[in-house]
């Protein structure tokens, strides 16, 4: 036979061969590249405890989740059996669960990664009285204040602006405007501390109530307009409100809890001055309500080891590894009795503020559409400034729903 054609056979049986060297199978865990190591040694605890059962192998994603989400998508829709676990953001679960790219947890093992999770969690993991992941890391937004410059944290939103306006010079307020995730967080959580809903109880159709989503609209114009709003409001993310505040400039922030290991070693000056509270509240009567954020696991529908995945979940998600990730990470659990371990009280001496906000969490729209959803907030309320509260309350219900009707934002 030419050697050519000896080459050629044996391309094609290396491609027709076992995809995985002799030993116990490996699965594929993709999940943002978390900087601590956290993931990677809970990883290595999970496939050591497994006994040879399995390997866990970490799939890096980008730190920017749209990214994750366009990577995984493209993945998922194709069929593609390289994925076992997934690490995903809250929003995703009903549009994933939806398109049968994951699968619902078994009874038995659902059991045991929501016993004892604060609820706020759970909820984010749950399509339609299912549970589609399991909660793993947590977070959500705290008001962050230089106690040097403000003593008591403001309770509410108005007596905040007052308060920032009459420190002039370093009492800026930091808060996430670009047209980005963090602009639709930002308007959620208003609207619901307002005591409104994007969407109605069904999630099909748009709720919207004028009163409470004219109060969360002319909160964010006068916060936008007010000498203390950042000049650089429009394009804020948290990383950029995070540095502004470690700048010095500012008074107030309102961001998620890794601020607060991030200005101990990047700004001590700052941090010897850094106080947290609870959110703020729109009205006076209602106690704040904040979107929440986190990751969960989920087991892709393609893997080729689905019991071997939802085994390996269970353990990766397991207290030991929430405590991993909250002491290397600052990720904070969502186990709530890890809220009084003095460990984690030093790694988060908020803990008991950042608790009883989870416990309040609103979840962003659980909807298959939700991408769409937070296109068109973004879209309707961006810059800030320009918001109009009586003519953007039936704005922004014809954009939801148009974009739950699917009809082109884009």
């Amino acid at each position: 036979m030419p050697k050519r054609c000896v080459l050629c056979l044996s391309l094609l049986l290396a491609a027709c061969g076992p995809s995985e060297t002799a030993g116990p199978p490996t699965l594929r865990w993709y999940v943002f590249k978390e900087p601590s190591g956290a993931f990677a040694q809970a990883a290595q605890r999970c496939s050591a405890a497994s006994q040879g059962r399995y390997t866990i192998a970490l799939s890096d994603l980008p730190a920017d989740a749209d990214q994750q989400r366009e990577q995984l998508v493209r993945r998922l829709a194709a069929g593609d059996t390289d994925l076992d676990l997934i690490g995903m953001d809250v929003i995703w679960t009903a549009e994933f669960a939806e398109a049968g790219w994951i699968l619902a947890w078994p009874p038995a093992l659902a059991g045991q990664v929501v016993d004892g999770r604060i609820k706020g969690p759970v909820a984010s993991a749950t399509y339609r009285g299912q549970l589609w992941a399991a909660p793993f890391t947590t977070n959500i937004q705290l008001l962050w204040y230089r106690t040097d410059r403000v003593g008591d944290p403001p309770a509410t939103w108005d007596t905040l602006i007052q308060r920032a306006e009459g420190i002039g010079d370093g009492g800026r307020i930091e808060i996430q405007g670009e047209r980005y995730e963090g602009l639709t967080v930002f308007f959620v959580s208003l609207l619901a501390s307002a005591g409104g809903s994007v969407l109605d109880a069904g999630g099909r159709a748009p709720s919207l109530a004028p009163e409470p989503t004219r109060q969360a609209l002319a909160l964010m114009k006068r916060l936008a307009n007010s000498p203390a709003a950042d000049p650089a409001l429009d394009t804020s993310r948290e990383d950029h409100t995070r540095l502004a505040f470690e700048r010095g400039h500012s008074a107030f922030m309102v961001n998620y809890s890794y601020v607060w290991p991030s200005a101990r070693a990047n700004a001590p000056a700052v941090a010897e001055h850094m106080g947290w509270a609870r959110w703020p509240r729109v009205d006076p009567q209602r106690p704040s309500r904040v979107a929440i954020g986190g990751l969960n696991l989920g087991v892709a529908a393609h893997s080729r080891h689905p019991q071997l995945a939802f085994a390996a979940a269970t353990c990766l998600v397991s207290v030991e590894n929430q405590r991993l990730a909250a002491r290397l990470g600052g990720l904070p659990p969502t186990t709530a009795a890890l809220y009084d371990d003095p460990e984690l009280r030093r790694t988060f001496p908020f803990a008991e503020v950042l608790r009883a906000t989870l416990e309040d969490a609103v979840q962003r729209p659980q909807s298959p559409v939700y991408s769409d959803i937070s296109l068109a907030i973004g879209r309707t309320l961006h810059p800030l400034r320009d918001i109009d509260p009586e003519r953007d309350v039936e704005r922004l219900r014809r954009a939801v729903g148009r974009a739950l009707r699917s009809e082109g934002l884009l």
